[in-house]
């Protein structure tokens, strides 16, 4: 199971919280949730006149909507380059948002302190590389060295697609250290990005181990409360 399926949706909900934290009637939900979609889309894909990425190293983007307002948390390695001189990116950006959604925003921004063992920047990083005609066992493997001396538990890397101009598409994977994907109680990012190269696109895959979650960590009910007594052990005679 924990093989076949997103690790981070695997876990919501049990040991780490939802990305969009709202309520609302099943006639709004749907449009709503549209509109999430379309905030971190337009954030995420934004793109200046030379094809770079305008708000640059986001990991992830968290909405909470209240009756007034739309809070909209970024979490950045690079906080500075999104603030900008004097707040300036953050008063534009928020502006643009508000004319696309026609609610008032309310911008925050969270700083990253170690994006070695983020797996969405790690795979943006790849991503990066890739595009600048790396090789790509090496990427991978310059990959695997900084996070694990960044203090990971372990990482996997998978790329597919016509991996150094072949004719026929193929999958590449490296791992080190332990990758419990199927316990919960692990705490297992997960990244993907995509590669332009002049061959085609290349998908990117990222799973980092940080460790395990802390119970103040658990999103979920106390399963402690709700367990059935155990049976006390029998004890066998020699």
């Amino acid at each position: 199971m924990g093989q076949k399926v997103n690790p981070v949706g695997f876990r919501t909900g049990i040991m780490c919280g939802w990305k969009s934290r709202w309520y609302a009637s099943k006639q709004e939900y749907s449009e709503l949730l549209v509109e999430d979609q379309k905030i971190r889309n337009y954030i995420k894909k934004k793109k200046d006149k030379f094809g770079k990425a305008v708000y640059p190293a986001i990991a992830k983007i968290e909405i909470e909507r209240t009756r007034d307002e739309v809070k909209v948390v970024l979490f950045s390695a690079r906080p500075g380059i999104l603030i900008g001189r004097k707040g300036e990116r953050v008063e534009e950006l928020q502006k643009e948002l508000q004319e696309k959604t026609g609610r008032r925003i309310n911008l925050k921004i969270e700083e990253i302190n170690r994006p070695e063992i983020v797996a969405q920047l790690v795979a943006e990083d790849i991503v990066e590389q890739l595009e600048k005609r790396s090789g790509f066992r090496r990427t991978m493997k310059r990959a695997i060295e900084q996070t694990m001396e960044a203090g990971a538990k372990g990482i996997k890397i998978q790329l597919a697609g016509r991996l150094g101009g072949a004719e026929m598409s193929r999958r590449e994977k490296q791992i080190s250290g332990s990758m419990p994907l199927s316990t919960l109680r692990a705490k297992i990012d997960y990244g993907f990005a995509e590669a332009l190269i002049s061959q085609g696109h290349l998908g990117v895959q990222v799973w980092i181990n940080q460790g395990t979650y802390s119970e103040d960590d658990a999103d979920g009910a106390d399963a402690k409360t709700s367990q059935a007594p155990k049976k006390p052990k029998r004890t066998y005679k020699r």
